[in-house]
């Protein structure tokens, strides 16, 4: 009976224990008796209901806490709701001070709205208070003369708050004065007049109100760096001369082929003609012979025609002869 009673005693013990360890989970005492110790009213069973609501209390009190000691009104209710939906409450309420001391108009609906879009809301007031400079790749451009310059811009921008929400990031700030110094660059008539006065790239760009739609303010724009690159206007040119050439040598090719075959084509005619010329001449003695059968040509004809015949082959080695003493300077050629 007596260990029965120890066991009893002992059960009883520890589900005290339990429960007082439950009851200190459940009511952050100490929580409690710091937000009352610094001025933020949060009630006992408003902790109690935040366990119930699946919510960190120190994650939305200690917040609370901050902005009470720095003067700020916020209701716990809109911090638990900041924190239901995702967002965080440490960061804006750090927002929130320091857009305070800065004389920065920063409500917490717009801190919030701002941390809910995915944006540093404490960075950007940072940013806002003290602007940062960022720096560009190297952005290579062609002058008008065709030599290449590569130049590096630092850009000094602000984080306008009001346009953080759907502003455009560092990356189209990047883009736009990348763009702006290939078109600077692009509109100089010499490279020379770039080198000598470098800030002309930058009032220009300036000028063209690149930071509208986007979540900064560009304060200013510096060439830290303008590098000559290559001879772009000369390759261009060599290059163009080059497929010139290949283009003339294709048609000239063209051409040539087309001469051989004119040639090829008018030896086969002459060769023509010969074969035909031959077999007319074969025909002749044919036909010589049929004209003494039928009696149409006697012998005194046939002598005639031979003499014909010889008178012309005299007459054709003369006048070749003559022609070979004209080609020689007007001197007989010794046989």
């Amino acid at each position: 009976m007596e260990e029965l009673l120890t066991q009893t005693g002992t059960l009883a013990l520890i589900g005290a224990v339990l429960l007082i360890l439950v009851i200190l989970w459940a009511i952050p005492v100490r929580l409690w008796i710091e937000a009352i110790s610094a001025g933020a009213r949060v009630g006992i069973g408003y902790l109690i209901g935040m366990r119930l609501r699946k919510v960190n209390p120190p994650a939305v009190v200690r917040p609370l806490i901050w902005a009470t000691k720095a003067g700020i009104g916020i209701k716990v209710g809109d911090l638990e709701a900041h924190y239901l939906a995702g967002g965080r409450v440490d960061r804006v309420v750090r927002a929130l001070i320091s857009a305070d001391k800065a004389n920065i108009d920063l409500s917490f609906q717009q801190a919030a709205a701002i941390d809910l879009a995915g944006r540093d809301v404490f960075e950007a007031v940072q940013v806002s208070v003290n602007p940062k400079v960022i720096a560009t790749p190297r952005v290579a451009a062609m002058a008008r003369d065709g030599i290449q310059l590569i130049a590096i811009a630092r850009v000094t921008v602000r984080a306008n708050i009001n346009r953080l929400v759907g502003g455009a990031g560092e990356e189209t700030i990047l883009a736009r004065v990348g763009e702006g110094i290939v078109s600077s660059i692009g509109s100089s008539d010499s490279h020379k007049a770039v080198l000598e006065n470098p800030d002309s790239i930058s009032k220009t760009v300036l000028s063209r109100g690149l930071d509208s739609g986007t979540a900064f303010e560009i304060l200013s724009i510096d060439i830290a760096d303008v590098d000559v690159g290559k001879n772009i206007g000369a390759e261009l040119q060599t290059d163009q001369a080059e497929a010139d050439k290949r283009v003339a040598q294709a048609r000239a090719e063209e051409r040539r082929a087309m001469a051989v075959a004119l040639e090829q084509e008018n030896r086969a005619k002459v060769q023509e003609m010969r074969a035909r010329l031959v077999e007319a001449e074969s025909e002749v003695p044919l036909a010589i012979a049929g004209a003494f059968k039928s009696g149409n040509l006697g012998i005194m004809d046939y002598m005639r025609y031979r003499n014909i015949q010889s008178d012309t082959s005299m007459r054709d080695a003369i006048a070749g002869n003559d022609d070979d003493q004209q080609a020689g300077g007007g001197r007989p050629q010794k046989g």
